[in-house]
């Protein structure tokens, strides 16, 4: 039995959790609204303040999905409770962030400053002219919005520039060596 599927998601007070039909589950709290749909032949109930997922069948698909159907809801109800961020590091010389209205504008050293349109439900504060942290209730789109960010200039091994997580670890390269031709 898979160890995460069989875990009980417990419903804090002040989230509302409902389960429509073809598998349809919405969970409303303090920070928003999220609805999701997942696979119609996953058992899905709805237990007083707890919310419990079984499988039909021990076949390798329902087993997959029953780990992965609990933690998505359980992602759901912790988006809506705490919410979620992703914190970014900008390293280069000249390289910087801001804000302007709902668009993030990078410069990364092209000739030409990258703008951001910030996508719905998503929040992007530039605390710092180095440092960017993208919130939001839904960590799927957080993570990607994050990873958007990092792709416009991804942090090289030998110098160490670029856009990076703050939690990531570089590992960094020695560059040539000025080698003494054989003869």
């Amino acid at each position: 039995m898979s160890r995460i599927g069989r875990l009980p998601i417990a419903v804090p007070k002040g989230v509302d959790v409902k389960l429509g039909d073809n598998n349809t589950l919405t969970v409303k709290g303090q920070k928003g609204t999220l609805t999701k749909q997942f696979h119609k032949e996953m058992i899905i109930k709805v237990e007083g303040d707890k919310i419990v997922v079984q499988r039909p069948s021990d076949e390798k698909k329902h087993k997959a999905l029953h780990g992965l159907t609990r933690t998505l809801i359980n992602n759901m109800v912790i988006g809506v409770t705490q919410g979620y961020e992703k914190a970014l590091e900008i390293n280069g010389v000249g390289y910087r962030a801001q804000k302007q209205g709902k668009k993030l504008v990078l410069t990364l050293g092209y000739s030409h400053p990258v703008e951001m349109e910030e996508p719905q439900g998503i929040t992007v504060e530039v605390p710092a002219p180095n440092k960017i942290v993208v919130k939001g209730m839904d960590k799927q789109a957080v993570g990607e919005f994050a990873a958007k960010i990092r792709s416009k200039r991804e942090p090289e091994v030998y110098k160490g520039k670029g856009i990076k997580y703050e939690d990531e670890v570089i590992r960094r390269k020695e560059g040539k060596t000025g080698g003494k031709g054989k003869k």
